[in-house]
């Protein structure tokens, strides 16, 4: 059902028009331009239909905000102050159409449905331009390494069903970009994405935004609202951090995946429902089984088909292909020309462990870009972390009280990070000196000066 914000400081006005439409439509009402921007702010409303004088506001001051939406509503003035003057006004600040006081109940009610289905256009032809510009399939998460491949092999098998998906891994290993690339391949694309972070709400706003709540439903539910399940009705819900809800919401959801329904809290209708969910965690769900935390049901319910991503110290033959990726996009969206990594920023990149995975390596490269003033990111330009072990590789971070000096050679780091990279490749030099950062002649020269040695 499409959703109508009604804006109109006179009380007669707004709950007349709200009984006359509430049959077609989800109504939500507001008296001034701040509540009907808290509406428009936390709901998804199709088209706003604004008085020109709401009190001491101005309903064109409200078209403008509404408009600078990311999800912009159609808009509709109406006025009792109707001249030509005003509707050209109206319609150059982007307005749908204008209509004047007293209201035919009629023609608005067409010409609402008019504005939603110039809203649907408009919706599909910038979808349909965003997929021409950027497609996002598997292909755009990025990754050689072996340990992806199983990845990418499930995610194309299981995009086409209606399995839920449940996907773990560490914080900063890309759950968000399965998501998006299941949902694109779906045969969904053109649906919704609805997206609920679980770890951010309390147990009563969760059940709210998940099911969504009649008038009166509790102290503050002065309105109606549609939650995530039906926002998503007939595309992809993503519920991330799973792990973090609480048992009395994991009963409820438990149902709803078993019958395809839902109810809104404070109501007794049962509502159809027609979404792929999926789910992700980076907390071992199995553990919380154990411990009681997590339903054992609603896990298996979960856990139809599950994805693990790797960390990326365990998929260091992806990360010269990353940094690389992330330094053309970063350079752009700031606005600087550094366009090249050093040899030692990336003998860094790949030495480090990585905690923070995918998301902490970003994190890197835009430091780098940030603080870089040339073309190209040196070791100085990176964060401390990176700098301070950069003079080790990886096998040899022991505690530094124990290591012989010798492993302080930087000659030493450079064979030995030579080395791991012709191992990884298959000793492919072209694809080593890639990895590394450097020029195939540079690393030919590099080899012949060690054999020299």
């Amino acid at each position: 059902m499409n959703t109508i914000l009604i804006v109109d400081d006179e009380k007669n006005t707004r709950e007349g028009l709200r009984l006359s439409l509430e049959e077609e439509f989800d109504i939500y009402i507001a008296a001034d331009i701040k509540g009907a921007m808290d509406v428009l702010k936390n709901e998804t409303v199709d088209v706003l239909v604004t008085d020109l004088r709401i009190g001491a506001d101005d309903g064109m001051e409200l078209i403008d905000k509404a408009l600078e939406l990311p999800s912009r509503p159609v808009c509709i003035m109406m006025t009792a102050y109707g001249s030509v003057d005003t509707a050209v006004a109206a319609m150059k600040r982007g307005a749908y159409h204008f209509v004047t006081k007293p209201l035919n109940i009629d023609e608005l009610e067409i010409l609402i449905k008019r504005a939603i289905s110039t809203r649907s256009l408009q919706e599909e032809n910038a979808q349909l331009k965003k997929q021409v510009e950027k497609e996002f399939t598997v292909s755009n998460i990025l990754g050689k390494s072996p340990a992806m491949q199983p990845v990418f092999e499930t995610i194309e098998q299981v995009a086409p069903s209606r399995a839920t998906v449940l996907i773990d891994g560490e914080n900063g290993t890309g759950k968000e970009l399965v998501v998006k690339a299941i949902h694109n391949l779906s045969g969904r694309p053109k649906s919704k994405l609805v997206t609920v972070h679980c770890a951010a709400l309390s147990p009563q706003l969760l059940e709210s935004e998940l099911f969504g709540h009649e008038r009166g439903a509790f102290t503050g539910a002065t309105e109606k609202r549609i939650g995530r399940f039906e926002q998503a009705d007939g595309g992809t819900l993503f519920l991330d951090e799973i792990g973090e809800i609480d048992t009395s919401t994991q009963v409820k959801l438990l149902r709803v995946l078993g019958e395809r329904t839902i109810e809104r809290v404070g109501g007794n209708q049962s509502i159809k429902i027609d979404v792929r969910l999926l789910a992700a965690t980076n907390r071992d769900i199995q553990a919380l089984v154990a411990t009681g935390e997590f339903r054992e049901d609603l896990f298996y319910r979960l856990n139809v088909v599950r994805i693990t991503l790797p960390p990326l110290r365990e998929r260091t033959e992806d990360i010269a292909l990353l940094a690389n990726t992330f330094l053309k996009e970063l350079a752009e969206e700031n606005g600087k020309p550094v366009n090249e990594l050093s040899s030692e920023v990336m003998r860094a990149l790949i030495a480090h462990n990585w905690p923070g995975n995918v998301r902490e390596l970003r994190t890197a490269i835009e430091h780098g870009v940030v603080m870089s003033n040339g073309s190209k990111i040196t070791l100085r330009h990176l964060p401390a972390v990176l700098r301070e072990g950069s003079s080790l590789p990886a096998s040899a971070r022991t505690d530094a009280g124990n290591m012989p000096g010798e492993q302080f050679d930087l000659s030493r780091a450079e064979q030995q990070l030579i080395g791991e990279a012709l191992a990884h490749t298959r000793n492919n030099k072209t694809e080593a000196a890639k990895l590394l950062g450097i020029s195939r002649r540079t690393l030919q020269r590099k080899l012949k000066g060690n054999a020299a040695c």
